[in-house]
């Protein structure tokens, strides 16, 4: 089995921090770079962000298979849900699930959504979507390589029921950018 964190203590911290950065600013590219070693199929920062958020309480699904989702098994000790819609928290190491199908939670617990961590091919600030709304003092633009092509449109009927909505962590590598379920997100031609 592949280690977790180097310094438990020390990289738990580093991730959950970077995670923090990027939810309080959403659209700014974080970098987490506190596992050196890991299953191919895992992108570093995906992973981290993971193991800073899930434990023996939290629901996981997530569509890694094989070396990778053992080592997730081991590390976080999270059961696994076969049904996206029943997790708290979600990796996506492929195709991403729709967010209309995960869970938003409820107008009396919003906090309950799901989380979905998606690995990409790529992030870029300064180019792609403009992104406005709290975290973000005019704007901020965010390129996001490896969505599918409606997730615009997918993220616009996520937003219409805020307070309920999923929030998405978007990794490439050693890089992460968060959207908050508040964040607005427009398509520049």
């Amino acid at each position: 089995m592949k280690p977790a964190f180097t310094d438990p203590v020390f990289g738990a911290q580093d991730a959950f921090r970077a995670l923090m950065d990027a939810m309080s600013r959403p659209g700014r590219i974080q970098r987490c770079d506190v596992l050196p070693d890991l299953p191919a199929a895992l992108a570093p920062a995906a992973a981290a962000a993971l193991l800073a958020l899930a434990d023996a309480e939290t629901p996981v699904w997530t569509d890694a298979t094989g070396e990778a989702r053992e080592w997730i098994a081991f590390h976080t000790g999270a059961p696994f849900v076969a049904d996206a819609a029943r997790a708290q928290f979600l990796l996506a190491t492929g195709a991403m699930p729709k967010l209309a199908m995960l869970d938003a939670g409820s107008d009396e617990t919003p906090q309950d959504s799901a989380t979905l961590i998606l690995q990409l091919e790529a992030l870029a600030e300064d180019a792609g979507w403009r992104l406005t709304g709290p975290g973000i003092e005019h704007e901020h633009r965010l390129q996001a390589t490896g969505l599918p092509a409606d997730f615009p449109a997918q993220w616009a009927a996520n937003r219409k029921g805020f307070p309920t909505g999923v929030d998405v962590v978007l990794c490439a590598g050693t890089r992460l950018a968060a959207l908050p379920r508040s964040t607005r997100i427009e398509e520049i031609g």
